[in-house]
């Protein structure tokens, strides 16, 4: 893997008007761990996540909170630098804000460029627009009491006033040969399939700026003072931005030219990474994303998508608070589908907890242990390369929890190994059987919890360390909740 391409995977970025729900932590969770994968396989990784700081949402939420946007904006986020470390984000993550001058200036220059090519324009329009979503809605996409069926509750706004817009229309063609051309551009691949669909059906053009004396809560627009950027054009920039386009472009052409640019979101994204974005970036010249990983949601009881205007949405810091870190990446990785929807209920998840950590790795970890503690006078030498190549193949096509079921067989057929030749009876009447049993049985958990560094690194350290220092836990891995 040497000669791989440089990796460049970034998350959405999500907005600031409050704290993130369990549905970003999946998102964050999951792209965290196919970039640890990756710098284990021996790539050169680029992870990029942050902060949307723009938009309706957030200039409302200040003003709530009797603060001005930036007062707002800049508390925010630090509760979400708190979150990534609650969720095992990797430390070298690079996090984006669209309010950091560089991504000021990105945002701008992208505009002119768009501009100067001839795919914006200025006209007067009305729409009604979800100020949860930050996009506007026809009334195919409305449900039956004419609201958003994602924010149901909250009234749309009626825009009637003089925008830009970006020729979203014009791109229909050579989006369809972007797909055609690359059939794992997006996955999974009813996705794909999904996206394509709209994109056949004929394109709009969009709204890309709102007038400043409604919304000043913006990046302006170049040469018009009256505008500021539509939330989502400024946004998306931020993928480009990280890597110092337009003015510092080394990065740039490492990760994203020469390199092969992922995308992870959810699937209410799906239009705005894999078209809308796309089109974006022909308009400009720059070079496609390399592939869109598009998530389910993660639902309540009863499959109904968890959302804060509903009030059912899970707090994955308490869950990070309660359990561990690990426990609730556990939960994501292993137990949420990779592509399709997922119920969360406090039942599934300790259920999950006490059967597969608890009473599964835990228990065999501190079993294994604790033989080798007291028959074994030090650890068994490890051996530096294992062969992971049957593991790793799950990494390479997003199937994580596929990798997490892989660990986890390797657990159960551990324990079974024990149940079935008792070691610990062996080593009374046959000392050396015995302890080349215990050995083997140490080694076998040290490539478990090798395999555990790209989806819960805290037990990662944990296990080896313990299985190095020829120690039994003090205390349980993972303490079973009743």
């Amino acid at each position: 893997m040497g000669m791989s391409k440089p990796f460049y995977i970034t998350t959405t970025i999500p907005y600031i008007n409050a704290p993130l729900h369990i549905g970003h932590a999946l998102e964050f969770v999951r792209a965290d761990a196919i970039a640890r994968y990756k710098k284990l396989a021996g790539e050169d990784v680029y992870f990029n996540t942050g902060t949307d700081e723009h938009g309706k949402k957030n200039y409302e939420k200040a003003i709530e909170n009797g603060l001005s946007p930036k007062e707002f904006v800049d508390q925010a986020f630090q509760t979400f630098q708190e979150q990534l470390k609650m969720f095992g984000i990797s430390e070298d993550v690079h996090l984006t804000r669209t309010t950091d001058d560089h991504h000021k200036l990105a945002a701008q220059e992208f505009w002119k460029q768009v501009k100067d090519k001839g795919y914006i324009y200025k006209k007067s329009y009305q729409a009604k627009y979800c100020v949860g979503c930050e996009s506007e809605k026809t009334d195919s996409e409305l449900n039956e009491k004419g609201e958003c069926p994602l924010h149901p509750g909250r009234a749309l706004e009626l825009i009637n006033e003089e925008n830009y817009f970006f020729k979203f229309s014009e791109f229909g063609d050579r989006l369809l040969e972007l797909y055609e051309k690359n059939p794992k551009f997006v996955v999974p691949e009813f996705r794909l399939h999904e996206i394509r669909s709209f994109v056949s059906g004929g394109l709009q053009d969009f709204s890309i700026s709102r007038l400043k004396s409604k919304m000043p809560w913006g990046i302006e627009v170049p040469d018009d003072k009256d505008h500021v950027m539509y939330v989502w054009f400024d946004a998306l920039v931020n993928y480009i931005s990280t890597l110092g386009w337009p003015d510092n472009l080394e990065n740039f052409e490492k990760y994203w030219v020469n390199g092969t640019p992922t995308q992870y979101c959810g699937k209410d994204n799906l239009r705005f990474q894999s078209a809308m974005w796309q089109a974006m970036l022909m308009a400009v010249g720059l070079p496609n994303s390399h592939q869109i990983i598009i998530n389910g949601f993660i639902t309540s009881d009863g499959g109904v998508r968890m959302s804060k205007t509903l009030g059912n949405v899970v707090d994955p810091r308490d869950i990070a608070t309660k359990y561990g870190t690990d426990a609730l990446r556990y939960f994501l990785l292993k137990e949420i589908s990779n592509f399709e929807d997922s119920p969360f209920t406090s039942e599934r998840f300790k259920e999950s907890y006490n059967s597969g950590l608890a009473n599964g790795l835990g228990n065999l970890a501190s079993r294994i242990l604790t033989l080798s503690e007291k028959y074994l006078e030090q650890c068994p030498n490890i051996p530096e390369q294992t062969d992971f190549s049957e593991y790793f193949k799950f990494y390479e096509n997003f199937d994580i929890k596929g990798a997490m079921d892989y660990i986890w067989s390797k657990i159960q057929i551990l324990d079974k190994k024990i149940q079935e030749t008792e070691p610990f009876k062996i080593i009374k009447t046959d000392e050396a059987k015995g302890k080349e049993m215990i050995k083997n049985l140490v080694l076998d958990l040290y490539q478990i919890a090798r395999m555990l560094n790209p989806v819960m690194p805290e037990t990662n350290t944990k296990l080896k360390k313990l299985i190095r220092a020829n120690k039994k836990p003090e205390t349980p891995l993972f303490l079973r909740q009743d």
